[in-house]
């Protein structure tokens, strides 16, 4: 079902080790997956051990699974899909009230 869907962005919950990979090499990774037109990697947390990134990927028809493993052939981890975008337009999240 996935392939019948125009991926147009996801956030990932990526973790690397503290040895590597670099965030370059994830990035280039990333950016030479089919369907992918931007990348951005934010760190969001260091322990002794694993460095914790966000990863948002933009694009038109992007190739999830092939996202996945560019990622994880450079040692880093996927742990989960946070954010999913498709569609023929990007529609902005809206913050829930309660």
């Amino acid at each position: 079902m996935a392939e019948q869907l125009n991926v147009r962005r996801i956030l990932l919950d990526v973790d690397l080790s503290i040895h590597g990979p670099a965030l370059l090499t994830v990035a280039a990774a990333i950016q030479a997956s089919a369907g992918v037109a931007a990348c951005s990697i934010t760190v969001t947390d260091i322990d002794t051990e694993t460095i914790g990134t966000d990863v948002t990927i933009e694009g038109e028809n992007i190739d999830y699974e092939g996202v996945v493993e560019a990622i994880e052939k450079t040692g880093a981890v996927v742990h989960s899909l946070d954010h999913l975008a498709a569609g023929d337009r990007l529609i902005e999240s809206v913050p829930r009230r309660r």
